[in-house]
C-alpha cells in the first residue's frame, strides 16, 4: 500500500473532533511545498524528540516570531491567525503585557504555596468582581485540564455524589478528568480507558445537526416541533439517576454551536430541581471572544462554577482559574488544588494584565462588533457557496459548515481540509472541527479589515474548490 492509501486508511479511523489532524495527504503535500530547509530541520528534530500525537507532532510547520494577529515561520511567511488555540485575545506580545511581566519579574517572581502575595490576591479579587452573580471563591492552577479537575472535586464534596452529566463530543481536556467528561473519541477511545466511572453523556445541543432527528429552520431550532428535547434529556437524565453530583458543558460549544434560545435556563431549573451544581467549562469562549466578557452572560444563566485559562494568561503564560459560588468552599481540611504554581505572582501579574488590556481597550465591544459584520458576510457569501451548508457562532468564534449536499448534509470533510491547506497557502490560519467545519477564533483586536481579509481569502478557496 502507497503512502497516500496508507495515510488515507490512518484518517480514516481518526473520529471528526478538536481539530484537523496531521494524518491528511493534504498536511503531506503541504509540507513538500511549504516548508523551508531550515524549518524542516527544527520539524524533523521536534519529531525526533516529542511524542508523536496526531494533532501535533509531526507538526505543520516552525514560528519564528508572533505578534499582534499574525505568526511568522522560519521563511518569513506570514499567517494571520484565526486559531491562535484560543490563548491570543489580546493578540500575541501585547507591548503592555510585556512589560507588566518583566516588571514583575524584577519585583517578586516566585511566593511557595503557603504565602500569598498581592498579585495573585487582586486577580482572585478581580474575577470575583467581573463574573457573573455571586460567583466568588477562586483557586489557579497552570491549565484548563487541572481547574476541571478542581471543579470536579469541588463538585463531588459539596454535593456528596460523584456522577456528572456532560455531552458527546465535548472537549474538557486532557488529563484523566477531563477525558472521562469528554465526549471525542479521539481523546477517550482506545488506550485512554477505563477513564472515571459515573460520568454520564447525553447528546448535544446541534440544531443543523439534531441528534434526535428534528428538522431545523436556517440552523436554528423549530422549538413549537422539538420542544427542546436536548434539554429534557438532561432532566431525563438527571431524574434517573437521582445522583448526579454536577451537570458540565460548554456553554456555546466551540463547533461552534450555540444553543436554542431557554436552553441553558431549562438545564439550570433542572439542576436545582435535582441537586446538581452547573459547571460552565468557558476555557476557549471566555474573556470576550462571543461578544459578552463571559458567555453565560448572554443566556442569563449563572452557573455554580466557571472554569477559565487560555486567553487569561494572555497568550504567554499558562494560568487557569476555577471560581465558585462561596458557599461551595466546603474543603477546608483538605488539599484539592495544592498546585506548586496555585499563587504564582508572575502568573498572576499576567492574567490581571490581560484582563485590564481587554477593558481598557474595549475589546469585548469589539469582538461583538466584527463578529456581527463577519457573521452578516459568510451568510452573504452562503447563498453564494452551495458547499456552504450552515453558518453559526457568537462574536468572534465562528463556524462555516461544508456539506457536499444541502439537503442530505453529508459532511464535505475532504473538502474542508484542501480549503484548510489552501488558506494557509494564502496566509491565513484556522482549524477545521467536526471533520468539515472551518472554525474561525482571531484575536479580539480583530478589525473589520482584518476579517475582510481572511473572508476574502476563505472566498477564493471555495471557489476553488467549488470549481
Amino acid at each position: 500500500m502507497n503512502h497516500e492509501r496508507r495515510a488515507k486508511a490512518q484518517l480514516d479511523k481518526v473520529p471528526p473532533g478538536e481539530g484537523d489532524t496531521n494524518l491528511s495527504p493534504n498536511r503531506k503535500a503541504w509540507d513538500s511545498g511549504n516548508v523551508d530547509a531550515a524549518g524542516r530541520a527544527l520539524l524533523a528534530e521536534d519529531e525526533r524528540v516529542f511524542f508523536r500525537q496526531s494533532l501535533s507532532t509531526p507538526c505543520l510547520s516552525a514560528v519564528a516570531k508572533a505578534e499582534g494577529l499574525w505568526i511568522e515561520d522560519t521563511a518569513g511567511r506570514r499567517y494571520m491567525d484565526f486559531h491562535g488555540n484560543n490563548v491570543h485575545h489580546i493578540g500575541y506580545g501585547h507591548p503592555r503585557l510585556i512589560a507588566a511581566i518583566k516588571d514583575q519579574l524584577d519585583t517578586l517572581s516566585f511566593a511557595p504555596r503557603r504565602f500569598t502575595n498581592q498579585p495573585a490576591v487582586d486577580l482572585a479579587r478581580k474575577l470575583a468582581d467581573i463574573t457573573p452573580g455571586d460567583l466568588g471563591k477562586v483557586l489557579f492552577a497552570t491549565g484548563g485540564s487541572d481547574a476541571i479537575d478542581i471543579a470536579l472535586k469541588v463538585a463531588r464534596a459539596a454535593t456528596g455524589r460523584f456522577k456528572t452529566v456532560s455531552f458527546w463530543d465535548s472537549f474538557h481536556g486532557a488529563g484523566f478528568g477531563g477525558l472521562s467528561i469528554g465526549g471525542e473519541a479521539l481523546f477517550r477511545s482506545g488506550p485512554a480507558g477505563p477513564l472515571l466511572s459515573g460520568t454520564e453523556h447525553v447528546a448535544p445541543f446541534a440544531c443543523y445537526r439534531c441528534p434526535y432527528g428534528y428538522p431545523d429552520i436556517d440552523g436554528g431550532p423549530d422549538l413549537d416541533l422539538c420542544k427542546m428535547t436536548c434539554a429534557d434529556m438532561v432532566r431525563y437524565v438527571l431524574e434517573k439517576e437521582g445522583d448526579v453530583a454536577a451537570v458540565i458543558a460548554e456553554p456555546v460549544r466551540s463547533v461552534p454551536y450555540v444553543p436554542p434560545p431557554g436552553y441553558w435556563q431549562a438545564v439550570r431549573q433542572a439542576c436545582d430541581d435535582h441537586g446538581a451544581l452547573l459547571i460552565f467549562d468557558e476555557i476557549p469562549s471566555g474573556l470576550g471572544k462571543t461578544g459578552r466578557m463571559f458567555v453565560s452572560e448572554h443566556f442569563g444563566v449563572v452557573p455554580d462554577i466557571m472554569v477559565l485559562a487560555k486567553a487569561l494568561g494572555g497568550g504567554i503564560v499558562p494560568i487557569s482559574a476555577m471560581i465558585a459560588r462561596p458557599h461551595l468552599d466546603v474543603l477546608a481540611d483538605r488539599a484539592i488544588g495544592h498546585y506548586t504554581h496555585e499563587k504564582n505572582p508572575f502568573m498572576a501579574r499576567a492574567a490581571l494584565t490581560t484582563l485590564e488590556i481587554i477593558e481598557d481597550e474595549g475589546l469585548v465591544e469589539q469582538a461583538a462588533r466584527v463578529g456581527a459584520y463577519g457573521l452578516e458576510r459568510l451568510h452573504a457569501m452562503r447563498d453564494r457557496h452551495p458547499l456552504i451548508g450552515d453558518i453559526s457562532g457568537l462574536g468572534l468564534l465562528i463556524g462555516i459548515e461544508l456539506v457536499t449536499d444541502r439537503d442530505t448534509r453529508e459532511r464535505a470533510s475532504e473538502a474542508a481540509d484542501r480549503i484548510l491547506y489552501r488558506a494557509l497557502e494564502r496566509g491565513l490560519s484556522f482549524k477545521t472541527t467536526m471533520g468539515n467545519v472551518l472554525t474561525l477564533t482571531p484575536p479580539l483586536t480583530t478589525t473589520e479589515a482584518d476579517m475582510d481579509w481572511a473572508l476574502d481569502i476563505i472566498d477564493a478557496c471555495l471557489d476553488d474548490e467549488e470549481r
